[in-house]
């Protein structure tokens, strides 16, 4: 078992993400929160014009996949967040 100077268990160990990848991981889940933002509002612009089929179907699917991204963006940032040494 890899101990730290102190003694205490490493992050590896303990089920922690280790921090230097911690790190990089809240960037990418901080980025990808960034990018959703911008198809979400794309998404609800969309939903206040008028749209004929087939573009109706389109954007009722593009919402669920919308909705879909975001549920599995906020379980992410749970899990890092659950997951992380601080």
């Amino acid at each position: 078992m890899n101990k730290v100077a102190d003694g205490s268990a490493t992050d590896m160990d303990n089920g922690k993400i280790p921090e230097e990848h911690a790190v990089e991981i809240r960037k990418l889940a901080h980025d990808l929160s960034n990018a959703l933002e911008i198809i979400v509002q794309t998404s609800f612009l969309l939903g206040t014009t008028e749209m004929k089929e087939p573009g109706a179907e389109w954007l009722r699917l593009l919402d669920g996949g919308v909705q879909k991204a975001l549920d599995i963006n906020v379980t992410l940032r749970e899990y890092i967040k659950r997951n992380t040494p601080r």
